[in-house]
């Protein structure tokens, strides 16, 4: 479900996310209770909304941190997830360069990190003579400001360490993946690196929440066993992906496609690409090139040309009707690798993608069905 829409990157969370936010407002309110001994149980409870609600914008800003950078770095940001461990900002592609990786990896704790010292700093500035009070202990002199200040705090602080642990998939695994991948030049080895290190943590977690259980502790217990398992399914996953990923390496867009694609001549008329295309060969879109330097120039879709015809328009072109945004979003190089082509968002879209050379000339068709296939056979080989 959207909650927003912010620098065009839609932020949206599960419908699990819910629950947890209400499940934090009645766990806050207790919390709260203790810190407001004097406060009116309204504004105790209208305090726990306001904590829960910053919690999860915190989430929201640390991920728009790494959805900012990545589209600094000419990653596609198609949109931003929170869930109940937290928040995913998903893009488009893996990143292409150690230093890419760390940037996008290193911008949500740094915007973490900013969160906790500005608290942190609003806390010093209206509280106690001794600060320390109002963010680590209960006090007589709280108000509901500062419960929120000392409690944004602690949590931002918190999630800044965990997330900075060096083990895959969390932000401190990315960062140790970007500084082995830069020291081997092998991104899949650091990957794995970085997976296993995930994996090991997570079992911690995993043996700490089963302590918890065993002592009483059933809550934390649970929380921690369950945040375990899902930490080490996502630390497997990069394993097996980056074993996977080794074995695609190498596989182009230049190798999968089809060299001689049924196109459309910009000059061609509605009524000719409906009788000698759309109606011939049953496909939604066809690439529209330049016939004399076979340079891409846009997509030709079958809605817009049976438009025209049934508008009595049939003598339009496929110039006046092609989308040029289209063409340029459904447009990949030679050497894409498979490898990214499987996170393509685009290709699953459109179904296929057109591959140009450097000079924008049509070079061939790449069908998600030759993905496909292509991804059948790396799997039935290993």
């Amino acid at each position: 479900m959207q909650l927003a829409r912010v620098f065009g990157i839609r932020i949206g969370a599960s419908p699990g996310w819910f629950l947890f936010l209400f499940l934090m407002i009645w766990w806050l309110s207790d919390q709260f209770a203790l810190s407001l001994p004097d406060a009116s149980n309204t504004t105790t409870y209208v305090t726990a909304v306001a904590g829960a609600l910053l919690f999860f914008l915190s989430i929201a800003l640390h991920e728009l941190g790494h959805a900012v950078v990545a589209r600094r770095n000419g990653i596609d940001v198609l949109g931003i997830d929170l869930w109940v461990f937290g928040g995913l900002a998903k893009l488009s592609r893996d990143s292409q360069s150690p230093g890419e990786e760390f940037r996008i990896a290193a911008a949500g704790p740094a915007v973490t990190f900013l969160i906790t010292i500005l608290a942190t700093i609003g806390v010093a500035l209206l509280s106690h003579p001794d600060w320390s009070v109002n963010l680590f202990a209960d006090s007589d002199e709280s108000t509901p400001v500062l419960a929120l200040l000392g409690w944004l705090a602690l949590v931002n602080g918190g999630l800044l360490v965990f997330n900075l642990v060096p083990g895959f998939p969390l932000d401190g695994g990315r960062i140790a993946r970007a500084i082995a991948w830069k020291v081997t030049g092998d991104r899949h080895r650091a990957t794995r690196l970085a997976g296993r290190l995930g994996q090991g943590f997570a079992y911690i977690l995993v043996g700490l929440g089963l302590f918890l259980l065993a002592t009483g502790d059933v809550a934390d217990g649970l929380w921690l066993g369950i945040l375990g398992w899902f930490l080490s399914q996502g630390a497997r996953s990069a394993v097996v992906s980056s074993q996977f990923a080794e074995r695609i390496d190498g596989v182009t867009a230049a190798d999968l496609m089809d060299d001689e694609p049924v196109v459309v001549p910009r000059e061609t008329t509605a009524l000719v690409a409906q009788d000698e295309f759309f109606l011939r060969y049953h496909l939604p879109w066809f690439p529209v090139i330049d016939a004399d330097d076979g340079r891409l120039v846009g997509l030709l879709r079958q809605e817009r040309v049976d438009v025209a015809v049934a508008g009595g328009r049939p003598t339009l072109t496929a110039d006046d009707l092609l989308e040029r945004d289209e063409g340029a979003e459904a447009t990949i190089s030679r050497d894409t690798s498979l490898e990214v082509l499987l996170g393509s968002e685009p290709l699953r879209r459109f179904g296929a993608l057109a591959v140009v050379d450097g000079e924008g000339r049509l070079c061939g068709l790449l069908t998600l069905d030759r993905v496909r296939r292509a991804l059948a056979a790396s799997v039935s080989s290993a």
